[in-house]
């Protein structure tokens, strides 16, 4: 179990979280949502032990984050950021190779079963196509599933991935996300993810946090979370909900929206 307790974030002129409880079961793909500026990234960023904890806690299957060296949580869990440095000159099987590095001694070389995983890593994101070209050289799409292979590389019970499919096409958007659903599916990694594309987080998503101004305004399945209710009190929009393949979807209706909150479709 993943689990948040008691967590308090606070910048200098506000709480950034404040208070949140989270419970995160093994094998189910998580999808945190809500307005710009609620607490997403900030709560993931704590997660990943990439933002030191205030007050609160961190816990890893009854360990506190606190208490544990970062190579050992590496083993554990890895998180993928929003934007990565796009001026890397490595080739792709060069990038998906430093996520064996938590499982490597210091200027170790890959053994043979480190090179396998490397191999199904890439395998499994489809960039074995291209592993030999420059991360430069690739579109925004297969760039972001390189990036994804190297999280794989690491092989961590628990993956954290923010905004996966920022910036790019439908098509590059759902390429990611059949690759998510594929690692928990038939891989049993538990993904906690943060999108924007609301609707993409329903269908894709075993369980939904909402987020409102630093806090949790509701958490539960797909369909107890979509509600009339809940868009106009969080996102401040008045929409119509639906069901494709037994999962909820919305429409926003026409009208006035409340407040200046933010939904990308």
């Amino acid at each position: 179990m993943f689990a948040v307790k008691e967590l308090t974030h606070r910048y200098t002129d506000r709480f950034a979280l404040q208070d949140i409880n989270i419970d995160f079961p093994k094998g189910e793909i998580i999808s945190i949502i809500g307005p710009n500026g609620s607490g997403k990234s900030t709560l993931l960023r704590l997660m990943a032990v990439l933002l030191k904890c205030q007050r609160g806690q961190i816990i890893i299957d009854g360990k506190n984050v606190a208490d544990q060296n970062r190579k050992s949580l590496a083993k554990q869990l890895t998180m993928l950021p929003q934007t990565q440095d796009l001026t890397l000159d490595f080739t792709v099987r060069e990038l998906v190779e430093f996520g064996r590095q938590p499982h490597k001694r210091t200027w170790a070389a890959l053994t043979t079963e480190d090179r396998e995983i490397i191999d199904w890593a890439m395998s499994l994101a489809n960039v074995q196509s291209y592993a030999n070209e420059s991360l430069t050289s690739l579109s925004g799409g297969e760039r972001q599933r390189a990036w994804i292979a190297m999280v794989l590389a690491q092989q961590t019970e628990y993956v954290l991935l923010d905004e996966p499919t920022t910036f790019l096409d439908i098509v590059h958007q759902l390429e990611i996300l059949d690759v998510v659903q594929k690692i928990n599916q038939q891989y049993r990694r538990t993904v906690i993810m943060i999108l924007h594309d609301l609707n993409q987080a329903a269908q894709y998503s075993d369980r939904l946090i909402v987020m409102k101004e630093g806090s949790v305004y509701q958490q539960g399945h797909p369909k107890e979370v979509f509600t009339e209710k809940m868009f106009a009190e969080v996102f401040g929009i008045p929409v119509s909900i639906h069901e494709m393949d037994g999962k909820p979807m919305f429409i926003p209706k026409k009208g006035k929206r409340e407040g200046k909150k933010e939904c990308i479709l």
